[in-house]
């Protein structure tokens, strides 16, 4: 077969392509940047106190998007408490463990490493919960990942009473919280919430993460909030790009098809937050850290290219 002469120029790739293509990439950028968004806001307002505006602001716009958009909303009240109690394992529980985790001095970037265990995590609760079994590379990946993320933690460790170089235990638990949270809530919603519409669901979810959060702000903070232009314009970031872009976002690629493409670069959200947390506020890894987490991302892949 004769090779071609000529490579087809630029301007034969439509823009549309162009767009669909950089669709994933583009979702997954920015999902990274809600750990990021933490770091910002939270020295002007308690974490609970910042998801529950996050979450009245975010509720606020979305609503109107349902309906303007035809989204649909949950059939049935069973549906509806099913739709509830994944809301507060997977937006309640997750967020409001990462930003408490880093409040309490945890990086970013080790932050996102930690909670991007949840498929190994997951994997490992199915088989009890859903009675789905192993594979040996998925076994390899839980050993892989489990072996990484000690070499990180290991990497943090401090001699002194912290624990950790700039963190202590309850950062570390507040974390743990978070990735038991999205991890169970993921089984809970594949298991009862199957026939949940994307929007209207996230709409129900958002209400009960943030009655939640609402209630752990009236019971344990003071509710105080300094609204300096920081505050403000992370705020905004986070919900109009973050929960109310992201999502329409992911809405156009599970339509085109093209869910599994972010699933795989999920794997790109630690490194890329560690990126963004060194940029910006000088977090860094030694390298025995690094070689840490690139051991967990190789597990993470290990098992979730096992479940395919």
């Amino acid at each position: 077969m004769p090779f071609p002469t000529s490579l087809p120029s630029l301007s034969a790739v439509s823009p549309s392509r162009l767009w669909l293509a950089s669709m994933p990439v583009l979702f997954v950028t920015l999902w990274s940047t809600g750990f990021i968004g933490a770091k910002f806001g939270l020295p002007h307002a308690e974490p609970f106190t910042f998801l529950f505006v996050r979450f009245a602001l975010t509720l606020t716009l979305l609503i109107p998007l349902v309906v303007l958009l035809k989204g649909g909303w949950p059939r049935g009240l069973q549906l509806w408490g099913h739709i509830g109690v994944s809301g507060l394992l997977v937006h309640g529980a997750y967020l409001g463990g990462v930003f408490y985790g880093i409040q309490l001095g945890m990086p970013a970037g080790l932050a996102a490493l930690l909670v991007g265990l949840q498929p190994l995590l997951t994997a490992a609760l199915a088989r009890p919960l859903l009675g789905e079994r192993l594979s040996a590379r998925q076994w390899l990946g839980l050993a892989l990942g489990l072996s990484g993320i000690t070499l990180v933690l290991g990497s943090k460790l401090d001699p002194g009473e912290a624990l950790f170089q700039g963190f202590g235990l309850g950062a570390l638990i507040s974390v743990t919280v978070a990735l038991a949270g999205i991890s169970l809530g993921t089984l809970y919603q594949k298991r009862y919430c199957t026939g949940m519409p994307l929007l209207g669901g996230t709409v129900v979810q958002y209400l009960a993460a943030g009655l939640l959060l609402g209630l752990g702000a009236l019971l344990f903070e003071a509710r105080t909030i300094e609204w300096t232009p920081t505050f403000v314009l992370t705020l905004l970031w986070l919900v109009l790009v973050l929960s109310i872009s992201a999502i329409l976002l992911l809405m156009a690629l599970i339509k085109r098809g093209e869910a599994s493409r972010v699933a795989s670069l999920f794997y790109l959200v630690p490194p890329v937050t560690a990126l963004e947390a060194w940029w910006l506020f000088d977090e860094r890894l030694p390298l025995v850290g690094l070689a840490g987490m690139a051991v967990t991302i190789v597990g993470v892949v290990l098992v979730v290219r096992g479940r395919r």
